[in-house]
């Protein structure tokens, strides 16, 4: 319908991703956070529901979320058996899908809630129910089953629901979108593995709706029973007045320039509005889901990938607005930020994109799960006195499955293929197949990245070819080298190398042998980030960063009062490598010196400034925090001059 696309992200079951860091976090995801999510479907009754009818008798009643709860489960099971076979993961996912399909209604609809606790209030409050959201998860999940390993089980009973919401919502049928975005882009997920238009026709129709006046949510809202409009009346009303900002409706999304309301929402729908975009060639779609990333990314994002300052809407403040120890930062929101980052790439070729993406992945996201990959995060704050916690589960638990499926399917971040061009996107070992034209082109990467700058890449077409390898120069990087078969390039402007061929990338040209060695070092220095002077939350603070990973300190490596530790701005930083800590992290060491709390002899104010004396310091990677002994934790620290 659109303009081609050249530029398509490799499929996952043609990545191996293998290199220590990577194969070690995604094994823990497979054997024991894949795992863990299902026993607390089985123990919350999440599973139960779909055979048992619902709440009955001393069953937990559904929760209008379940259905996502389940959705991203299976999408998460099966990314992992793309990878690896796994008999009884997938026993338990045929489970699933059988217990789906035993609900699934005549016409075609699926959800527990409405179908077992509240039939008769279907489609009745798009605005905050999430029956257009969990039908989007369920309709990934379908796709993800049927590219992974072939099952078409769950695709067809989608397809159904699929069918259904096209027969409900369109032009000559019911107005109205979902409150939180996800149906736009399963629906253009759905359509690209059926070639059926109606799906990319729906998702545009969704799009389009938001942003009307009157609006949907408005109009609904006034049909509401009070009883069933507590939340509507709460996120969409402001001073006795209906604003839909919340969920993004606040105009039309051709015409949104900032990123507003709820974060996940908000990030949802731009990978939707790219997603319809690329299809349809509206050009128009994309740029706005730019601004939108741009806003985000520039103005509103946490060093750690992380989005989200405003508990109260789990979402965004005002520009610069990033208080560290109240950092909402919702581990589905850096989650959303990359799903965005990544079609934006597709779009629009720039390496700003994958930067944002692995500054979210090695950040934001990673800390999300504990190391045993059992325990989760659904906020992560860039500081805390000691009480913030992962935890086995949460009654609103879309973090621990979304970050599994994300993890799960990491390999088809890594690389991009196109007729004559290849792009390394992540540093992350392991083996890939690429169809560049007619000519399947195998790379192997060797790396012990992010702890160590050096990535070995042999490149195995099936028969030599003429080709553009593009590799990332991370933005964080200031100083790289690169050499083909042993023989280095002076400078991006050698033979065979243009740096400007896509920005952030260093461009391979030329004609491929099998067994050709391409060799790329970056430096890794650890580098002092500082904060925007408007962002007052950061002002006299410093964070130490080394390759991708942010750092922290912890009250286990540095006792308490960790904010009251001061970095000055000349003192030297050593990293070193200790495999016996947190499963073998790079550490970081300096001298600093901390505020004293003696010779206040009582009193809460004095005439003279507080004493420093020196002490070390130890940071550890910021994913890694809260995996040892409860204690302080603090990224930003005080800077002196």
């Amino acid at each position: 319908m659109g303009t081609p696309r050249t530029l398509e992200p490799v499929q996952l079951r043609r990545v191996d991703v293998g290199g220590p860091f990577w194969a070690t976090r995604l094994e823990v995801n497979r054997r024991r956070t894949i795992p863990a999510i299902h026993r607390q479907l089985v123990e919350t009754g999440r599973l139960d529901a779909y055979r048992s009818g619902g709440g009955r008798g001393d069953r937990p009643t559904p929760h209008l979320f379940w259905d996502s709860d389940v959705a991203k489960w299976i999408e998460a099971a099966a990314y992992a058996l793309a990878s690896r076979p796994d008999p009884a993961l997938q026993a338990l996912v045929r489970d699933a899908v059988v217990r789906l399909a035993s609900i699934q209604q005549p016409d075609g609809y699926l959800n527990v809630y409405f179908t077992t606790v509240a039939p008769a209030k279907r489609w009745t409050n798009l605005g905050m129910w999430h029956e257009l959201y969990c039908a989007g998860h369920l309709i990934e999940a379908g796709v993800a089953l049927y590219e992974a390993t072939g099952d078409r089980s769950l695709l067809d009973v989608v397809v159904r629901y699929a069918d259904h919401i096209d027969d409900t919502f369109g032009p000559g049928r019911r107005p109205g979108c979902c409150g939180h975005p996800e149906i736009e882009l399963a629906l253009v997920r759905l359509y690209r593995t059926t070639q059926e238009p109606r799906y990319l026709a729906l998702s545009q129709f969704f799009l389009d709706q938001r942003g009307r006046r009157p609006s949907v949510f408005d109009e609904e809202l006034r049909r509401l029973p009070p009883e069933d409009a507590e939340l509507n009346r709460r996120y969409l009303m402001r001073d006795g007045r209906f604003d839909s900002t919340y969920c993004q409706d606040h105009l039309p999304v051709r015409d949104q320039f900032e990123v507003v309301g709820h974060a996940v929402r908000a990030m949802y729908l731009g990978a939707g509005m790219v997603d319809v975009g690329m299809e349809t060639g509206d050009a128009t779609l994309v740029s706005a889901a730019r601004r939108i990333w741009e806003s985000a990314t520039g103005r509103k994002m946490y060093v750690t990938g992380g989005l989200g300052s405003r508990r109260d809407i789990e979402g965004f403040g005002p520009d610069y607005e990033l208080p560290d120890e109240d950092a909402y930062a919702e581990t589905c929101a850096t989650v959303g930020l990359i799903l965005l980052s990544h079609r934006l790439f597709h779009a629009d070729p720039h390496g700003r994109y994958i930067d944002v993406l692995e500054r979210a992945l090695y950040n934001g996201l990673l800390a999300g799960v504990s190391l045993d990959g059992e325990t989760f995060f659904y906020e992560n704050p860039l500081a805390s006195r000691g009480h913030h916690h992962r935890q086995p589960w949460y009654e609103v638990a879309c973090c621990p499955p979304n970050l599994a499926r994300l993890l799960a399917s990491l390999g088809q971040y890594a690389y991009s293929e196109g007729p004559q061009e290849a792009f390394v996107h992540l540093y992350v070992g392991g083996k890939a197949d690429l169809v560049c034209g007619d000519v399947r082109v195998t790379l192997h990467q060797q790396t012990d990245y992010p702890w160590d700058g050096r990535v070995r890449l042999t490149v195995v077409p099936d028969k030599p070819i003429t080709l553009t390898l593009h590799l990332r120069v991370p933005g964080w990087c200031p100083d790289w080298s690169v050499s083909v078969n042993g023989e280095p390039l002076a400078d991006a402007s050698s033979p065979g190398a243009q740096a400007k061929a896509v920005p952030g990338y260093v461009a391979l040209d030329r004609f491929w042998r099998p067994g050709d060695t391409v060799e790329l070092t970056l430096a890794m220095p650890v580098q002092r980030l500082y904060g925007h002077p408007r962002s007052r939350d950061l002002v006299g603070r410093v964070a130490l960063q080394r390759g991708p990973l942010i750092y922290c300190l912890e009250q286990h490596d540095n006792g308490p009062g960790l904010d009251r530790v001061v970095l000055p701005s000349d003192a030297p930083i050593e990293s070193r490598l200790d495999e016996a800590l947190l499963g073998g992290v790079v550490v970081l060491s300096a001298e600093a010196s901390q505020l004293q709390e003696t010779d206040w002899e009582g009193g809460l104010y004095r005439a003279s400034s507080p004493v420093l004396h020196r002490r070390p310091i130890v940071a550890i990677p910021y994913f890694a925090w809260d995996n040892r002994s409860p204690g302080e934790m603090r990224v930003w620290l005080r800077d002196r001059s």
